[in-house]
């Protein structure tokens, strides 16, 4: 009996009823008893869930106690990969800073808060939706100011945080001219703080941007780098800060670096490793990134059951965590995984709604390899109009942007498709076959190289030129010296077998 009495709400609504009757006054004061309770009774709530304490002082009219415990909220979930509840729980705590009177302690972590929310957005929203470009230009705009002011963030490493996170939009809707400015500016100020981790990031953001230009080597360099100076203890904590585990997503990255090179073992180590490295550490984001990048790694090896398992889970913890990005990235890449396993008609129509969803994020990169998939897809449905369009779109997407890696493929897949035709066009193959290869020689690109190899060693064997296909593929195949069981390179063997006999 009151007024000991205690109360139970069947019913959401007459919950809310019963609360909307308060007047605001004694509304307030019941909060702030609760918070009270919560601090002084039931401390291990008050600690493990600073999220529910903070809803109490923020109904309670405490504001500056509610902002520093809505901060801590969201910190605590960047940290465990729950993206949404972090995204929400920062721009709350944002929102009742900017209430307050500024003074130079609730600036700092105005900016310590406002460079958290850039990571849960780039997750949430995509790397260039137009939410994420808004957040790191309030960021660079809050370090200007608080510098003009004398008032220079506590981490010195700050700026560097957002300075790239403010090239990071231009290497995901690829500009390959923005980037490589970017690129030298976060190199720049890496070398000039001459940190450790400002160092690792650089090279590791430089590696990634590299490779996707087609300059394969030096990419390999920069993510060797990277990874060299990666020491887990000091740097496994920046995940939270720059999206995922620099160095899993270095080797992630060097994976495909080295399957172009013509390491096709080399380049499953680093996929595997990486995987090893972040089962380890439990950090959902950098999951989800090395499933899917890795994914790319086994594809091109041929293993496309390991692909298919990984892209499954990527998707399905994406979706759990409300990465949208990712999820539209997995998709797309399961899409291309059934194009090259004869599933046409599941692949374009997969590929084609992915690929809406991933330009719903702003992103572009790796669109030619997509587009060059969708068009052996419609090729092999018998749509050639539709498979030429993708190819002249990829081929426009890689002189606009800059993106090369995937040049050589392109160039081959327009040559089979013209030999797909209902009257095949050798002509026309010759030409497009001939460009993959020089393109594949140019980046040093071995297994883009063996690839086009054969395709032109299989258009001048069915032209009576067997002399001329086995010289050609005979150097090319006998470069390598591992990966001798993966699909490509027992393909080739298989070639030169039946061209020698």
């Amino acid at each position: 009996m009151p007024p000991h009495a205690s109360y139970l709400f069947k019913h959401a609504l007459v919950q809310d009823a019963a609360y909307g009757t308060l007047l605001r006054e004694p509304r307030c004061v019941l909060h702030a008893r609760i918070a009270e309770a919560l601090e002084s009774q039931f401390a291990e709530i008050a600690e493990n869930q600073p999220e529910v304490l903070a809803r109490h002082c923020t109904e309670a009219g405490l504001i500056e106690k509610a902002a520093g415990l809505w901060g801590d909220a969201g910190q605590r979930s960047l940290a465990r990969s729950a993206l949404v509840e972090a995204a929400e729980q920062l721009t709350r705590a944002l929102g009742q800073i900017a209430t307050l009177p500024a003074t130079p302690t609730l600036r700092r972590e105005e900016i310590k808060l406002q460079v958290a929310l850039i990571d849960s957005l780039i997750h949430v929203k995509g790397f260039a939706a137009p939410e994420t470009k808004a957040a790191v230009e309030r960021a660079r705009l809050m370090i200007a100011q608080a510098e003009a002011r004398g008032e220079p963030p506590e981490d010195p490493l700050v700026l560097f945080w957002v300075l790239y996170a403010a090239g990071v939009p231009s290497f995901v809707a690829f500009n390959g001219d923005a980037m490589r400015e970017a690129t030298a500016q976060l190199l720049a100020l890496a070398e000039e703080q001459n940190a450790t981790a400002s160092l690792m990031i650089a090279h590791r953001s430089a590696g990634g941007y590299l490779l996707c230009t087609g300059d394969i080597a030096q990419g390999r360099a920069h993510l060797d780098r990277a990874i060299a100076l990666y020491d887990p203890v000091e740097h496994r904590p920046l995940a939270t800060r720059v999206g995922q585990d620099a160095r899993v997503a270095a080797l992630s990255y060097r994976s495909i670096v080295l399957w172009m090179l013509g390491c096709p073992e080399a380049a499953l180590a680093d996929a595997n490793e990486a995987l090893r490295d972040v089962r380890d550490n439990s950090h959902a984001a950098t999951l989800i990134y090395s499933l899917t990048i890795t994914s790319l790694s086994h594809a091109l090896c041929g293993n496309y059951a390991t692909a298919n398992a990984q892209l499954d889970e990527a998707v399905a913890l994406a979706e759990e965590k409300g990465a949208l990005f990712w999820k539209a990235t997995g998709m797309v890449l399961k899409g291309c995984v059934l194009a090259v396993t004869g599933k046409a008609s599941d692949a374009v129509q997969i590929i084609t709604s992915a690929v809406t969803a991933f330009r719903a994020t702003g992103a572009t990169l790796w669109m030619p390899s997509y587009l060059s998939y969708l068009a052996r897809a419609y090729a092999e449905l018998g749509r050639f109009e539709d498979a030429w369009c993708r190819i002249d779109e990829a081929t426009t997407m890689i002189e606009t942007s800059k993106e090369r890696w995937y040049e050589s493929e392109v160039n081959r897949m327009a040559g089979e498709i013209a030999l797909l035709l209902p009257e095949p066009d050798m002509s026309k193959a010759e030409t497009y076959l001939e460009r993959a290869l020089a393109v594949a020689r140019k980046q040093q690109a071995k297994s883009w190289e063996l690839r086009a190899a054969m395709s032109m060693a299989r258009l001048w064997r069915d032209q009576g030129k067997r002399d001329e296909a086995r010289d050609l593929l005979v150097p090319v195949y006998g470069w390598f010296t591992e990966g001798l069981d993966t699909l490509d390179l027992k393909e080739a063997k298989a070639l030169l077998d039946a061209l020698a006999s």
